[in-house]
């Protein structure tokens, strides 16, 4: 399994932190977000990672050359262009081997998801795209069938839909994808989410499947009150 750091936001978020620096090396308790999204990829086994930068790029490049790592890793850089996360992934198709699934996580998640279950799940499903997802709110909410199977956005679905009836769960930022997703996406010439292509080949007949997992020791790390709860939580790692 090869993997993919989505770190070229510009983490508006995260303002006033952010004025000088990426998201990315923004830390916690001393260790930045990309090293820990790092170090979980090693740990799930995985040998080579891409990693996209856009916003203070430079620092991104200069802080993972300064490091030992156990994966080989690239840059697919997107200074020129932020290419939101559909355009991120088609640009970094041409530095996968496209001999083996790529683990998809953004660098401002922490979870204890078991990657290498993820990734079971996601070969015995025989999916293209597989969605870790879990039962918790959101104003962004993913409908899937009763078989696991990703249908589009909640929206889609309003309560008067008799005859469907989707579980609305929400998208944690971690996902796997089978190689052959890369020719099927729309070049990296311009921005665009890859959700809205999920739905596109969810509605053309592949398999978006998903991975549901426990809420419990998950966080979206990418806005100033999380990151004092994630401090909280990892004072002793």
């Amino acid at each position: 399994m090869e993997g993919f750091i989505l770190a070229a936001g510009l983490g508006t978020r995260l303002r006033p932190l952010t004025n000088d620096r990426p998201k990315a090396l923004v830390e916690i308790n001393g260790v930045t977000l990309l090293e820990r999204t790092i170090r979980r990829l090693e740990a799930a086994n995985v040998k080579h990672i891409v990693v996209n930068v856009h916003h203070f790029a430079d620092k991104v490049i200069d802080f993972i050359k300064s490091h030992t790592w156990q994966a080989a890793i690239d840059i697919s850089d997107e200074r020129e262009l932020l290419l939101d996360t559909g355009g991120g992934l088609k640009k970094a198709a041409a530095f996968f081997s496209g001999k083996g699934n790529i683990l998809i996580h953004n660098v401002d998640i922490l979870s204890d998801i078991d990657l290498q279950d993820l990734e079971r799940h996601h070969k015995e499903q025989k999916n293209l795209v597989t969605l870790c997802v879990s039962q918790r709110q959101t104003k962004r909410m993913l409908a899937f069938d009763e078989s696991g199977l990703f249908l589009g956005r909640a929206e889609s679905f309003p309560p008067a839909a008799k005859s469907i009836n989707p579980s609305l769960l929400a998208f944690s930022g971690i996902s796997v994808v089978s190689p052959e997703l890369f020719a099927l996406l729309p070049e990296a010439d311009h921005p665009y989410p890859v959700i809205d292509e999920y739905i596109r080949l969810s509605r053309e007949g592949y398999r978006i499947g998903s991975y549901v997992h426990s809420p419990d020791h998950w966080l979206d790390v990418g806005k100033p009150e999380t990151l004092a709860l994630a401090a909280a939580a990892l004072h002793n790692q």
